[in-house]
């Protein structure tokens, strides 16, 4: 069962992406129950630049179809949604959906594998997570450079320790699509694409101040630390424009198989 057939989950479609309409509290309570399942489910945080790519690449549009649970983390997509009069109850930020689950996980002692990122950088995330949750339990973590030739090994490694919840940062073609495909064999009851959290986990960059995130300006923000990332951020506009244009369709498109 996905989220594009889950009738626990109230979702909003997007082009056809099926988009969660659940709270930040719905969602832990959901992904609680998702681990007590033992069964794999794959979440995506999902904002614009994802939903673009989907309608840009099919096979990328069926990964995301694939997932048990899109959750809006983009302030993009939260305009998106009430824009065309199908509102989500509350933007879901990844970055404190893993607080919150960290938070309830310390109850049940959970165990955590973080994959993704540097050397240094994942070793520096685990060590400020562990610190900040000491009963969660960070059963391992390692770097996100790898090739297809050692996707077996990781899997069976992090099979093996058998975590509640894996988080996977690595780059943005490369990290949903890889969950998607190892999900089944990953067995790991909640996994999560975390995008650049771990460096903020590690200190590497700063979230941004409370001011930022109440002006929806958390993208600029990260803009003005990673001005790499322009390129990439200009796909923010064109979302916006294609929505206000195709208002009247954006809930009515089909997704393409």
């Amino acid at each position: 069962m996905t989220a594009n057939d889950n009738a626990m989950v109230p979702i909003v479609r997007i082009y056809g992406v099926p988009v969660s309409k659940m709270n930040m509290q719905d969602t832990v309570a959901y992904l609680t129950e998702a681990i007590e399942s033992r069964r794999p489910h794959h979440v995506i945080t999902a904002n614009p630049i994802m939903i673009m790519a989907a309608l840009q690449d099919p096979d990328y549009m069926r990964m995301m179809h694939t997932a048990d649970l899109i959750v809006p983390d983009g302030n993009g997509l939260v305009w998106a949604t009430k824009y065309v009069g199908q509102p989500v109850s509350e933007r879901v930020p990844g970055i404190d959906l893993i607080h919150e689950l960290m938070r309830t996980g310390e109850a049940r002692r959970w165990k955590v594998y973080m994959l993704g990122t540097t050397r240094e950088t994942i070793a520096a995330a685990a060590a400020k997570l562990a610190q900040q949750y000491p009963l969660i339990d960070i059963v391992g973590f390692r770097d996100g450079f790898f090739g297809e030739e050692e996707d077996d090994a990781v899997v069976g490694q992090i099979r093996a320790l058998e975590p509640d919840i894996l988080l996977v940062g690595r780059s943005a073609s490369t990290q949903e699509p890889w969950i998607s495909k190892h999900k089944q064999g990953l067995a790991v009851p909640v996994i999560m694409g975390v995008g650049g959290s771990f460096d903020v986990f590690a200190g590497k960059l700063k979230r941004a101040p409370k001011l930022f995130q109440k002006l929806k300006l958390e993208w600029f923000y990260r803009l003005l630390q990673e001005p790499s990332r322009l390129g990439r951020m200009m796909v923010l506009p064109q979302f916006v424009m294609k929505v206000v244009r195709d208002k009247e369709n954006v809930l009515k498109t089909v997704e393409k198989r």
